[in-house]
């Protein structure tokens, strides 16, 4: 079987990485698509998984039009030479127009309810498979399972956190640690929301301080008192410092479902409410505000709480919800291989050329 996973986001290489390798290991051939974005490039690389980058990634609105023109004709290229017998994205609209181009199946996963996008890519596209808690009704396409895209690899049969974390952050071992995430309000779906105004975030930092070490990682600019607190980290050492971290802050809603799927404690800022993290609030794992003051009041309310309250709530999230890697492989494997017959071995690096 072959199959092309096209990637939008760092956090869908996550998604699809432990799928990739698991039908890679029985003899299927995969390939990866992205955009030149954030560090995806990096995350495939270091996952060894074969990939073709279709440009740069557009993020004015202007440069988003001409990119579902560009990357429809770019991904469908790539598709015609590489001859995937299923697409496979987190709603990707070029996915969809691609394999709708190439008379083949698309299959979506979606979280955000993001209508806009929705709406170009469903007629495209064969199934959408959705968690359990997202209110959004897509209709006889839509397929739900419990759990949540972090779950198909932060569950402990694929991911084990390494305490070499407090040497790669510069702190001894066990010493308590914040990671405070803040997003560029670039996405579709975050266009007219909000989260912490310059004010509150230098608050957040000056209260924190006086408890633990504060690492900020944040895709706009940051105030110029705050560019001390900004840390580097190779993309793949990002889960073992939220795994290991005393409590994690984010505008971005994945940063804080991964933190709550990891047992970590995080407080998600933002007006746009994600069902995941809600859902992940009933947990005690997640909690959702968009008033700085309740900010203030959760820190409180965390921080005098045992780490070990937060690892059982994860313990039993772990327990109620379904393995999402595991649930797609089988998915997969009962509507689509029938489908298709295994195709001839090409070696990922001839492929990789004859793309270019």
């Amino acid at each position: 079987m072959r199959i092309l996973f096209d990637i939008g986001h760092p956090g869908h290489v996550h998604l699809f990485k432990n799928l990739a390798q698991r039908f890679i290991n029985e003899g299927s051939e995969v390939l990866f698509t992205t955009r030149d974005k954030e560090f995806e490039h990096h995350l495939l690389k270091a996952e060894g998984l074969p990939f073709v980058s279709l440009g740069k990634h557009y993020k004015s609105i202007t440069g988003k039009i001409w990119g579902l023109f560009k990357y429809d004709f770019k991904l469908w290229r790539v598709a015609r030479r590489f001859k995937p017998d299923l697409f496979v994205s987190h709603g990707s609209i070029y996915a969809a127009h691609a394999a709708f181009l190439l008379g083949k199946k698309h299959l979506a996963l979606e979280d955000t309810g993001n209508m806009e996008q929705i709406r170009i890519y469903k007629p495209f596209t064969d199934k959408i498979i959705s968690p359990r808690v997202l209110p959004v009704e897509l209709g006889d396409k839509q397929v739900r399972y419990n759990g949540f895209h972090e779950l198909a690899y932060l569950r402990p049969e694929y991911f084990q956190p390494d305490p070499a974390i407090y040497n790669w952050l510069g702190l001894k071992s066990g010493e308590p640690f914040a990671i405070i995430r803040f997003v560029s309000w670039n996405a579709t779906h975050d266009v007219g929301q909000r989260g912490l105004s310059n004010k509150d975030k230098t608050r957040l930092v000056e209260l924190l301080r006086k408890r633990m070490q504060v690492f900020i990682s944040s895709e706009a600019k940051l105030p110029a008192q705050l560019e001390a607190y900004q840390f580097r980290l190779a993309p793949e050492q990002l889960h073992h410092a939220l795994y290991h971290a005393s409590l994690v802050i984010s505008e971005g809603s994945t940063i804080a479902s991964e933190a709550g799927v990891l047992g970590t404690p995080a407080i998600y800022i933002n007006s746009n409410p994600m069902s995941y993290c809600q859902e992940q609030e009933r947990y005690g794992l997640v909690y959702n505000t968009t008033n700085s003051e309740k900010v203030f009041a959760f820190l409180n309310e965390i921080l005098d709480q045992d780490r070990k309250v937060f690892r059982d709530r994860r313990n039993k999230l772990i327990k109620d919800t379904v393995d999402v890697t595991a649930f797609l492989y089988a998915y997969i494997n009962d509507h689509y291989r029938a489908e298709t017959s295994l195709s001839a071995k090409t070696n990922a690096s001839v492929v990789h050329e004859q793309i270019i």
